[in-house]
Formats: C-alpha cells, structure tokens, sequence
C-alpha cells in the first residue's frame, strides 16, 4: 500500500488531532528517566511498573496473554503495527484486549526502521514519511474502534533518535521505550542467534537487575513480546504468570502504562 502525503493531512483532518484529542499527558516530575528525549523510566519512589507487549508480525501468544491478564487481575498496553491491526486474523483478540480494559497503542504502521543501528544520530525517514506512517497506524486502529486518544507510543525497533521524539510530539504522541537493563525484550531472539537468550535466562536476569539496580523495579517499563518466530519454541510469555506472581510478591503494583506515566490518573484514556 503507497501512502501520499496528502493521506496524511487527510488523516490529520479526520482525527481532528488538534480539537478532540487531548494534548501530550504531563508526565509525572519525580525521577523520571529519559533516553535521547524518550522516558524509559517512571517515578522511581513509587513501587509501580508497567507490562508492554509489543506486535507485529506474529500473534503466538495473545490469547495465553490475555488470559493470565484477566486471570491476574492485571491491565497491560499492547502496542501493535498497522499491519498488525489491519489482519483479519487479529480482529477477534484485539476485541478481547479492548473489553479487558487494556491499553492499545501505535508501534508504527509498518515498522519502519527510522535510524541506522551504526549510527543513531541521523534518521532513515523524514519527518513527513514518520507523520505519514504514524498517522496510518492510528487510521488502523480507528478502523476497529480503538480509541485513538492513545497518546503513548513504542517506535519499532526500540530504535529512535531525539528528532523521533521531537516528531512525535508535534502530533500530541508520547514516545517512550522500555527500561534499559531489564532484558525481557530480548525474548524475540531465536537460537541462531548469537544474542539469543533462554526464557529462564531472561527471567533470571529481570529479577538479577531488580536486586542490584538503586531502585529495583519501581517505575519500569516491562518489554515482552506478544509472538516471536516459530524458531523460537522457548516462548518467555510462558512465564508471564508466575512473573505476575513473583512482581506482587515483592510488593510491585502492575498499572497501565497511562497511569503509570501520567500524573492525574485516569486523564489520559
């Protein structure tokens, strides 16, 4: 699919970004951590973090999610691609998310890669090709009655620069990413690969960085992915309940990234 330019105006204009969407929420003031202008961190005085899953391409473990959410008593953001929104075959588990009471957002419509991994200060789309390709995500989640006042995003990749984060919030988005050290979001990785990490690797390394990090967990943003490559049979959302458990065992409240990000709970929808 070729998007013009004037898609994104027209987008712009359908959305009405300007008059019925509410401006970029204020974040919380309190030690709240930045990575080249995106917040990777809450408050970190308050024992809150936040559950991500990210998608694109696959969807392996969205109903076993949602499940042990629900079973947990727990809201998450789910961040999905446009394409991700526009496939039939998620139409029905999307559904379920919003009636849980989840949080949907943008991860680009087509996950786009905006900055060479060599050299992060220059950008691989321009500001107009990153409004056109954000916009689109939001039209996809129009289309299926998400609500499109979801001003937080997760780039694609987890890869960004400042002018990313800058672009993003002339459209009244919120970029942010996840919490650096945490190591979940390496749950993608398949056996091939020379980063590849188990799922009980990845376990042990969250709870190893809880214990040595000044704040433990407090304010972190939990990266998983909702599908990873059938190469990948080890799945780490396999461990997300007795995660769940441990975190609340510790005293942790999981929270929705609004609330955790936003300092008048319930502001932002």
């Amino acid at each position: 699919m070729k998007l013009s330019v004037c898609f994104g105006w027209s987008v712009l204009a359908g959305l009405a970004w300007s008059t019925v969407l509410p401006s970029t929420p204020s974040l919380s003031p309190a030690t709240v951590l930045t990575d080249h202008g995106a917040v990777v961190r809450a408050d970190t005085t308050r024992k809150e973090l936040a559950l991500i899953f990210t998608g694109g391409d696959y969807n392996d473990g969205g109903r076993h999610i949602a499940a042990v959410l629900q079973r947990m008593q727990v809201k998450a953001g789910f961040f999905f691609t446009g394409d991700f929104y526009r496939h039939a075959e998620n139409d029905s588990l999307i559904r379920l998310l919003q009636q849980q009471g989840h949080y949907l957002g943008p991860h680009s419509d087509r996950h786009l890669l905006y900055c060479p991994w060599e050299n992060r200060d220059s950008s691989l789309v321009s500001r107009e090709q990153f409004r056109i390709d954000l916009l689109a995500n939001y039209e996809a989640m129009r289309a299926l009655g998400v609500r499109t006042q979801q001003r937080f995003f997760i780039p694609p990749y987890e890869w960004y620069n400042q002018d990313h984060v800058r672009w993003a919030a002339e459209l009244d988005v919120t970029l942010f990413n996840y919490t650096p050290g945490v190591g979940t979001q390496a749950d993608y990785t398949t056996p091939d690969m020379r980063a590849y990490r188990s799922s009980a690797a990845l376990y042990q390394r969250l709870f190893d960085f809880e214990e040595k990090a000044a704040h433990g967990l407090n304010g972190a943003l939990l990266l998983i992915h909702i599908g990873t490559h059938p190469r990948r049979t080890d799945k780490f959302y396999r461990l997300l309940e007795p995660l769940i458990r441990e975190l609340q065992y510790k005293g942790y409240r999981l929270v929705r990234i609004d609330s955790l990000l936003s300092t008048q709970q319930g502001e932002v929808r």
